[in-house]
């Protein structure tokens, strides 16, 4: 019988053998593998600046950088005597206009030696209010040359200034470049060149921006203490306030929240301060609009007579060619800030069209358009807006940077050179 066959079976491999668990070791309690000594993990630093804040801080550098070597090119191309071949100082074209009458408040005071607007040749200078040049005399005790004391004034306030216009235009506009946007639209408008200068828009910026930031968020004494420091800069430091008012009153829904309604009567002290150091003095509580009725035109008169008398130094031929152009720019500044406000009235943004409103109601109702211009600045709901179209018609930033451009050129060769008639 055979034996059977016994067939040889092939030896399986082992499989792979599973890995040995990892022994963890236990990490003393606090610590972090990439935590640096002294910081608690997870928890994070906060940024004082944003991305979006650091594009905004370059475009504003930029355009800083652009305006002092436009300065630079007009101290060459046009100086005071023609004949001369000695360009003026590095600051000269900076120590135009206005700037003189800040510089003698700070250096001299409001009324030294006991002159005042009883002299003959009086320069007026009580209707300027007193934060600019306080800061001013300040700032030269760190800075000995006065001209460069308010330049840096106006170069951090443009900066606090731009930066609060961003983070308000985020508020409105959830685009992340909506911020960036508005800014250049400021950066570039005809008038930005009184942003660099010596000049009290840039400060009053820094200070009105950030209070109705806080009003915004409703941090109200925030607002208010802010607000009260922009009322020492300009008399528009009132119409913000009665904006910011507005905006409470709209925007209380409980109990607590008009506890803060003390707050909102704070910035009406420096004007009632300045206007008692000014009786002190003149014995008129009213000196500083007095003083802009004798130096400036500014005496009350109906819109309608305003707005023909600037048409008439604009267009009859009554005036030189200058001052004809800056009469037209009036006009045209007037007609953006009415249709402004009509905007504002119907997108319901009741606070900010108070604020334009009462702007341009002390600005039409003197003898003539006087700074309207300038004013637009200090306009901030007009560059939402311009951000907010651009945003809707990627054309707009184009055409306005064609058309503003060539004016914001001609506006700064204008006042850097002396030859500013507005």
């Amino acid at each position: 019988m055979p034996l059977p066959v016994q067939r040889s079976v092939a030896p399986q491999r082992p499989g792979p053998r599973p890995p040995a668990p990892r022994r963890l070791t236990p990490r003393p309690t606090g610590t972090s593998r990439r935590a640096p000594l002294g910081r608690t993990p997870g928890l994070r630093r906060p940024r004082l600046l944003a991305p979006g804040d650091r594009e905004v801080l370059w475009l504003y550098l930029f355009s800083r950088a652009g305006i002092w070597i436009t300065a630079y090119c007009a101290r060459w191309l046009f100086p005071a005597d023609h004949a001369t071949r000695n360009a003026a100082s590095v600051l000269a074209p900076f120590e135009q206009w206005d700037w003189g009458h800040y510089l003698h408040i700070a250096r001299d005071g409001y009324f030294p030696g006991l002159a005042g607007p009883w002299d003959t040749g009086w320069d007026n200078r009580e209707a300027f209010f007193p934060g600019f040049p306080l800061l001013l005399r300040a700032t030269h005790a760190v800075i000995p040359h006065w001209t460069a004391a308010g330049l840096l004034i106006s170069f951090v306030a443009g900066a606090v200034a731009v930066l609060a216009l961003a983070r308000i235009t985020r508020l409105h506009l959830p685009d992340s470049d909506a911020g960036r946007r508005a800014v250049l639209f400021l950066l570039v408008s005809p008038c930005a060149v009184f942003l660099a200068a010596g000049y009290t828009e840039a400060l009053f910026l820094a200070f009105a921006l950030p209070a109705w930031l806080a009003a915004r968020r409703h941090h109200w004494p925030l607002a208010a203490a802010l607000t009260a420091l922009a009322t020492t800069v300009r008399v528009s430091g009132l119409f913000l306030a009665a904006a910011i008012a507005l905006h409470f009153l709209l925007t209380v829904r409980t109990h607590r929240t008009w506890r803060s309604l003390p707050w909102l009567f704070l910035p009406a002290a420096p004007p009632v301060l300045h206007s008692w150091y000014l009786q002190a003095h003149t014995g008129d509580w009213m000196a500083w609009k007095h003083a802009e009725e004798r130096g400036w035109y500014r005496d009350f008169h109906a819109p309608w007579e305003a707005w023909q008398h600037t048409w008439q130094g604009a267009f009859t031929h009554t005036q030189t060619t200058g001052y004809a152009a800056m009469f037209q720019a009036e006009l045209v500044a007037m007609l953006v800030g009415l249709l402004l406000v009509a905007l504002l009235i119907r997108q319901r943004r009741w606070a900010e069209a108070l604020y334009i409103g009462l702007t341009l109601w002390a600005l039409g109702t003197s003898y003539w358009y006087t700074s309207i211009p300038r004013a637009t600045l200090l306009w901030w709901p007009l560059w939402i807006c311009l951000a907010a179209w651009s945003l809707r018609r990627p054309r707009f930033t184009t055409l306005y940077l064609s058309l503003a451009g060539p004016l914001t050129t001609v506006f700064a060769l204008t006042f850097l050179s002396g030859r500013w008639t507005g």
